[in-house]
């Protein structure tokens, strides 16, 4: 390995670090008891090194949630290219936002903390960039959806404000799991999921 490769693989490491660091403390103790010196100290980093990386602790947490929802759109970008059926394709994507849920917990966990909190933590720039990360699977379902009226498949007037309905209810769901053992006792929790998924499709397939 040379020496510009080498300081690449340091620097993504130390950004991880950074990352991981600030993850950890957010979920301990609340973004407003997060300062840059205690994730500089949990990263066994110096205050000076974030610094390098980050301008303040708003650009750690948005830089978490774009990666989570990059990751995401990139399962379900594979899932489209291998699944051309508009019904499968939906199917599919809520397949992969569960499976995401519990193979990547701690990037859902992340999204999850931003989207359910009734405050806004980021200025307008950074809040637009995130949004913008957000709406890219928006528009993957929305085109799903127009691609299965263009073929016949789906009957939709509003498809925009469908995929909406479509992801924001997926989201709801899969915060029920934790009530599998109280109010969702005797149910199974996955069969759930897919019998509400199965019945938003029919909700818009042709008769």
């Amino acid at each position: 390995m040379g020496v510009q490769e080498r300081k690449a693989v340091e620097k993504q490491q130390r950004r991880s670090q950074i990352l991981d660091a600030a993850r950890m403390l957010l979920f301990s103790t609340g973004i407003d008891s997060v300062s840059i010196s205690r994730i500089a100290k949990k990263a066994e980093l110096g205050v000076g090194t974030i610094y390098f990386y980050f301008k303040n602790k708003e650009e750690i947490f948005a830089a978490l949630q774009e990666e989570g929802l990059s990751l995401l759109y990139s399962k379900i970008i594979r899932l489209a290219k291998k699944e051309p059926e508009p019904e499968k394709q939906l199917a599919g994507i809520a397949n992969v936002y569960y499976r995401f849920s519990e193979e990547n917990k701690d990037y859902f966990d992340i999204i999850n903390y931003f989207l359910s909190s009734p405050f806004v933590f980021f200025e307008p720039e950074l809040k637009q960039q995130i949004d913008m990360s957000g709406h890219k699977i928006l528009k993957l379902i929305r085109d799903t959806i127009l691609t299965g009226i263009q073929k016949g498949v789906f009957k939709e007037a509003e498809p925009r404000r469908f995929s909406i309905m479509f992801f924001g209810t997926l989201h709801g769901l899969l915060h029920f799991k934790k009530l599998e053992h109280t109010v969702l006792e005797n149910e199974n929790h996955m069969d759930l999921y897919e019998y509400s998924v199965n019945k938003l499709i029919d909700a818009i397939r042709c008769q």
